[in-house]
């Protein structure tokens, strides 16, 4: 249903996720990410599929409904690659941020994301879609973190005046993230 939903919202529809099944442009893996996206979304994230031909390409949108990032919108791009589970889907934040673990251009530091960790923390076969989802939401509460940031300035920001920098972040979702 929220599937369909984000379908008809794009102006694209089941019928089209049908086509391109019949057509053979869409394969039954591809229809298993839509499912697993979809599960068990935070209330704070949507998912939509800009191309039903495409499954394994989405967009995330968050909105914080707390902390600092709350009233942001911010869309993320994902990319399931062909040797998923194997490895990681492909993520950048499309929406600019003044974030710790957000670089301006997109990157992102969430160690479930890295094909190799050496704390055991990074990607593993059993994690799923879900996971990303739950950790990029987690990415604006309880695992914004100041102490090992990818945007050193904005950490730096952060520590020296903690009011300037909510500043800062209210200036980016006034400007990008709505």
């Amino acid at each position: 249903a929220k599937l369909m939903a984000s379908l008809m919202t794009s102006g694209n529809s089941w019928k089209g996720v049908i086509t391109a099944a019949c057509e053979g442009t869409v394969f039954l893996p591809q229809v298993r990410f839509v499912a697993e996206l979809e599960a068990n979304l935070p209330c704070t994230c949507k998912v939509h599929f800009p191309d039903p031909n495409k499954l394994h390409c989405s967009q995330l949108i968050v909105t914080p409904d707390e902390g600092y990032y709350q009233g942001g919108k911010f869309q993320f791009e994902t990319e399931v690659p062909d040797v998923y589970n194997m490895v990681p889907p492909k993520v950048r934040c499309l929406t600019k941020i003044w974030h710790p673990n957000i670089t301006e251009t997109g990157e992102i530091c969430l160690s479930l994301l890295r094909e190799h960790s050496i704390d055991g923390t990074g990607w593993a076969p059993m994690r799923t879609l879900k996971d990303v989802v739950w950790g990029l939401n987690s990415l604006f509460t309880d695992l914004l973190n100041f102490d090992d940031p990818l945007n050193i300035e904005a950490a730096e920001h952060h520590l020296q005046d903690k009011e300037d920098f909510q500043n800062k972040v209210d200036n980016y979702i006034k400007r990008y993230a709505r």
